[in-house]
């Protein structure tokens, strides 16, 4: 992840100003503005950690918005903290000396986003978990919040996951209202074949088995299998495994924690969990303040 980034950098700009972090009322009437202190970030539960790099950038945000020479600050983490470590209850995380206001101000963006992406990842563990000596692979979603995309799908891959696409850019995947309107599968693939730019993959959605032999016979590169069940998925790959040319099969719709073994066992090449990102509980993360 590159917390310099222009994306990211503006992401965390926005979540400061939204908080209007440096008009901070209560810090400016209670703290004074000389006065150092030392917070450190701890784990309040079992979790995934995500985002660790967004403390150091948040407060080096916070300095360019307030627009005036903050005081020198320090961000210390062990060795064995990084993203996509597993973290236990009263761990701690990060320490930050810094000026106290500072730190005040920013406290509740650092923590959200913390919070959040080290839940989307703990989440994503437990999928993984869950298919281990599978060969199923976890696959993300667009079902994320506006605006955080990037930092979602980056705490998918910090618990084990991988991404699907970033954006509508970024490869066709035929869905069944694209087929609605375009005539149906083989008309929607012909098209697609036709009109795709230069070698983007082409992945289509069908919900039956009759689908199914429709899209892979008339060059479905790729398929998504919707909302069927195990069975269902177990007869896909059998039937997809009998072809001369290799097409990777996604599993996808309904898909929990209780089930997701049962998927896994299909043989499917990859199982897209919306709940990653759109469902994820944010983890339990403390910040706790003293004088320096």
């Amino acid at each position: 992840m590159d917390w310099n980034s222009r994306r990211i950098t503006a992401i965390l700009e926005n979540a400061l100003l939204e908080d209007r972090a440096t008009r901070d009322a209560t810090s400016y009437a209670c703290i004074d503005p000389n006065q150092r202190a030392t917070a450190t970030v701890l784990a309040k539960q079992d979790c995934i950690l995500a985002g660790i790099g967004c403390i150091a950038r948040i407060l080096d945000v916070y300095a360019a918005l307030d627009g005036a020479v903050t005081s020198h600050y320090e961000v210390t983490t062990h060795p064995e903290i990084f993203d996509g470590v597993r973290l236990h209850k009263g761990q701690s995380i990060a320490v930050i000396r810094h000026n106290a206001r500072v730190i005040l101000s920013c406290e509740r963006v650092v923590l959200n986003l913390l919070q959040r992406m080290s839940g989307i990842a703990t989440t994503t563990r437990q999928y993984v978990d869950a298919v281990s000596g599978t060969k199923a692979r976890i696959l993300d979603t667009r079902k994320t919040v506006p605006g955080l995309r990037v930092l979602d799908k980056f705490a998918v891959r910090c618990g084990g996951g991988q991404n699907h696409r970033l954006d509508l850019s970024d490869g066709v995947l035929i869905k069944n209202n694209h087929i609605a309107l375009a005539g149906g599968i083989v008309p929607t693939l012909r098209r697609a074949v036709m009109n795709r730019r230069g070698e983007q993959p082409i992945e289509i959605e069908v919900r039956t088995l009759a689908e199914l032999e429709d899209a892979i016979t008339h060059g479905a590169e790729s398929v998504l299998l919707d909302n069927m069940t195990p069975d269902e998925v177990r007869k896909a790959v059998e039937r997809c495994s009998q072809l001369e040319r290799r097409i990777p099969l996604e599993a996808s719709g309904g898909i929990t924690l209780e089930n997701v073994r049962a998927y896994g066992e299909t043989g499917v090449d990859f199982i897209s969990v919306g709940a990653l990102t759109h469902s994820a509980r944010a983890v339990d993360l403390s910040l706790r303040v003293m004088p320096a």
